[in-house]
C-alpha cells in the first residue's frame, strides 16, 4: 500500500501492508502511515512500535523495546551512526488523544491533504516529527556520521508521560551520554526552552451513608469534598491575582484547576465517596509543593473531623503525574545547535507539559522544537501544514549534515 501520496486511504485499524526498506519512503508516506494506527492512549501501541522494528531490522538497524509494566504498551530506542558519546536524541511519543465527541471533517485514522494542510489524527502532536526523522534514516546510514542519531519513541505522554522515565533510564544505561535532546512537539519549528511542570493528583473522601434526611447519621463525601474544591478554587484565585507578566509564560502565574468530578449514587443518600482530580501547573516545583502542602493541610484538617465520627471515614490523595519543568537552565548545547539548523534564534516559553522536563531533570540539554503548531493539537481536523512537514524535513537534513562535519 506503499508508497502513498496525496489522495490515498487507509483504512484505520485494519493491518497496513509492510513497508520494504528498499522503497523511498517520503516523510508525508511515514506520517500516513503512522496516523493510520490508532494510538489512543486508552490503546496499544505495540502494532505502530511492531512496524517500525520490523522497518528497521530489513535496514539492519537494531532497536530496544522498553515495554510498560502491564506488556500492552511499549518505548522503542534505536541509534544510528557510531557509538560514540555526544549523540543527539530525537525525542516523540507515539501515543493521541482520543477523537470521541468531536467533529472531524474526514476519518482522523486516514492522512488526508486539503489545502495545502494533511489532516488526522496525531499528525501534528505528534507523528510529524516523528515521519520526518523516521523518512531520513537511510540518509543517516548512508552518510559518515561522527556522532550518532538517537531515536526515543515514547507511550503515554498524553497521560502523564507515564513512558517516558524507563526510556530515559534505559537510554543512558545502554548508549554513550548524548551531547542533547530535541523533543519535537509542535513549536512551528522555533525553539521553546522553559516550560512548567505538572503535577497530577487524584483525590477521595470515603463518607458514611444515610437518608439525606437524616444527616446526623452520616458523613456525605460530596459535601466534604466541595470544601476542599472550594479551597483549590481560593489558591487558583489567589495566584491569578498576582502575574509574574516577566516570566513570558500565558498565563504569566501558576494554575490549578479541577479536572473531573465524580460522587454519590442518588439524591437522597449522603454520599459514600466523592473522588476528583485535579493539577498543579507551575515553572517552580517550590511553588507547586507549597500549594499541595496548603490543600493537604486541610485534608488532614476534615479528615481527622470525620474519622473523630465514623472510623470508616477518611480522605487520601494520589499523585498521578510530578512531571518537572523545563527550566533552561544547562541547556545552552541543545538552543545553539537547533538555533543553527533552523535557521532562527527565537527563543520561547510554553504553558503545556513536554518531555522535556523529564530529559532536563536526567542532565542532558534539551529543547523543544519540531514541525506544526500545538493550536493544531487534541483539536478535530487537526493537521500540520504541508509547508511545516518540509521544514522539519530540512532539519533532519541539517542534522545529518551537522553530525557528518
Amino acid at each position: 500500500m506503499l508508497p502513498l501520496r496525496s489522495g490515498y486511504s487507509v483504512v484505520a485499524g485494519q493491518h497496513v501492508a509492510s513497508i520494504s526498506s528498499a522503497d523511498p519512503i517520503t516523510a508525508r508516506d511515514w506520517l500516513a502511515r503512522l496516523v493510520a494506527f490508532d494510538t489512543t492512549s486508552r490503546n496499544s501501541n505495540l502494532v505502530l512500535i511492531e512496524a517500525v522494528e520490523a522497518w528497521l531490522q530489513g535496514l539492519g538497524v537494531r532497536s530496544t523495546r522498553v515495554p510498560g509494566a502491564a506488556g500492552a504498551k511499549a518505548n522503542l530506542l534505536f541509534s544510528i551512526g557510531p557509538d560514540v558519546a555526544g549523540g543527539v536524541v530525537l525525542s516523540g511519543h507515539t501515543d493521541v488523544v482520543p477523537i470521541d465527541g468531536q467533529a472531524w471533517s474526514s476519518d482522523p485514522w486516514t492522512l488526508t491533504e486539503r489545502d495545502g494542510r494533511l489532516h488526522g489524527r496525531g499528525s501534528a502532536d505528534m507523528k510529524g516529527f516523528i515521519a520526518t526523522g523516521l523518512s531520513r534514516v537511510p540518509a543517516m546510514l548512508a552518510a559518515d556520521l561522527k556522532r550518532p542519531v538517537h531515536f526515543a519513541l515514547s507511550y503515554d505522554e498524553e497521560v502523564g508521560l507515564l513512558g517516558a522515565p524507563s526510556l530515559i533510564e534505559t537510554l543512558l544505561a545502554d548508549v554513550p551520554r548524548p551531547a542533547l535532546v530535541v523533543v519535537g512537539e509542535p513549536t512551528g519549528m522555533r525553539i521553546v526552552e522553559r516550560h512548567k511542570g505538572i503535577m497530577g493528583l487524584r483525590t477521595t473522601v470515603l463518607g458514611h451513608e444515610a437518608h439525606s434526611s437524616q444527616t446526623h447519621l452520616g458523613v456525605s463525601a460530596n459535601m466534604v469534598a466541595t470544601r476542599l474544591m472550594a479551597r483549590i478554587v481560593d489558591i487558583a484565585e489567589r495566584l491569578a491575582a498576582a502575574p509574574d507578566p516577566a516570566s513570558g509564560f500565558e498565563p504569566p502565574h501558576a494554575t490549578v484547576t479541577i479536572g473531573t468530578v465524580h460522587g454519590g449514587t442518588a439524591p437522597n443518600i449522603l454520599a459514600r465517596e466523592c473522588s476528583f482530580i485535579w493539577d498543579i501547573r507551575s515553572a517552580s516545583p517550590v511553588e507547586t509543593r507549597a500549594v499541595f502542602d496548603e490543600v493537604d493541610a486541610l485534608v488532614r484538617e476534615l479528615d481527622a473531623e470525620i474519622r473523630a465520627r465514623f472510623a470508616d471515614c477518611g480522605i487520601a490523595t494520589e499523585i498521578l503525574s510530578d512531571v518537572p519543568p523545563l527550566t533552561g537552565v544547562g541547556n545552552g548545547p541543545a538552543v545553539e545547535l537547533v538555533s543553527r539548523l533552523t535557521g532562527t534564534p527565537v527563543r520561547e516559553v510554553a504553558s503545556y507539559v513536554s518531555e522535556a522536563g523529564l530529559f532536563e531533570r536526567a542532565g542532558l540539554p534539551t529543547v523543544i522544537c519540531g514541525p506544526g503548531w500545538i493550536a493544531q493539537a487534541h483539536q478535530p481536523d487537526e493537521y500540520i501544514a504541508v509547508d511545516q512537514l518540509a521544514a522539519g524535513e530540512a532539519f533532519m537534513d541539517r542534522l545529518v549534515e551537522a553530525l557528518s562535519a
